[in-house]
């Protein structure tokens, strides 16, 4: 697969129900599906969970990641 950088915005509402849905699959183990600008994203449920914080002289960022090797 090409790589690939995006960045997409959710209302309040889209957001929350996606966090939700993440948050489940985390209690339970599994994994975590999630269409991304056309593209659907299957994240294992062995993915690495961190928080990130950057701040700049005018903006501030929580990001909430997940990672985890592609296989071949």
């Amino acid at each position: 697969k090409k790589k690939r950088d995006i960045e997409k915005g959710y209302g309040r509402a889209a957001f929350a129900a996606k966090l939700r849905r993440l948050a489940d699959s985390i209690e339970t183990g599994r994994r975590f599906s999630i269409q991304i600008a056309g593209e659907r994203i299957q994240v294992p449920a062995g993915a690495i969970f961190n928080v990130e914080h950057e701040r700049s002289t005018t903006d501030e960022e929580v990001e909430f990641q997940l990672r985890w090797k592609r296989s071949s």
